[in-house]
């Protein structure tokens, strides 16, 4: 009996996505655990319910910013796959880096709405923006070895292409890199670099005439 035919590229690569994308939802749900309704409790002074709401501002910025990012990542790593046509062990310990990284984003974002306000915000915002730097890192890393040591890119990839996304997603790094130490000096400063850096990823690159990146 002759041994059956391995499974092809695209599939192997399309289970890959669809693990990713059940993890990446999984994470985005976490998110909103955080969004609790104010109760009235004895004994407390009360101020209203919208008082009460407009009080939970950290838990809304935290997760309108970390479903954001989470949201571009999930945009720039389904168009990586779209130029990705094979896959090998390391590329696959490499992409479960990456969804191990996006799942401590819940606890970052917790982390960063309890203590933003606090003595200890500068703490908070490290290890938030450290969250995103090392996001960034393993998804650079990802790309790269796609692209150049893994070889694991369609025969059909324009090159010029590949050369120009390599270049873009280069820049993630360093911006991430940049918020997180001047979490060091400043949380209020790093975090506005965090909600720049997500608004900027988010608009689409049509608009700015190049390719997304992380």
């Amino acid at each position: 009996m002759s041994a059956p035919n391995p499974p092809s590229a695209e599939k192997e690569t399309g289970r890959l996505e669809a693990f990713s994308d059940g993890v990446i939802a999984v994470a985005i749900t976490l998110l909103a655990l955080d969004l609790g309704v104010p109760h009235q409790e004895a004994g407390h002074p009360w101020h209203g319910l919208v008082h009460a709401l407009a009080d939970q501002w950290p838990i809304y910025m935290a997760y309108l910013l970390s479903f954001l990012t989470i949201l571009v990542m999930w945009v720039n790593h389904h168009n990586m796959f779209k130029l990705i046509e094979r896959i090998d062990h390391l590329f696959l310990l490499l992409n479960g880096a990456l969804l191990l990284l996006i799942t401590l984003v819940p606890f970052a974002t917790s982390l960063l709405a309890e203590y933003i306000e606090q003595s200890d915000k500068k703490s908070a915002q490290v290890v938030y923006a450290g969250t995103f730097l090392a996001m960034a890192l393993v998804f650079n890393a990802m790309w790269r070895y796609a692209a150049r040591q893994g070889g694991l890119l369609s025969a059909t990839a324009d090159q010029s292409q590949v050369r120009s996304i390599t270049k873009q997603y280069s820049f993630g790094p360093l911006l991430y890199l940049t918020a997180f130490l001047i979490a060091f000096i400043s949380a209020e400063v790093s975090l506005a670099v965090c909600i720049g850096l997500a608004v900027f990823f988010a608009i689409p690159s049509n608009l700015l005439q190049r390719t997304p990146a992380i």
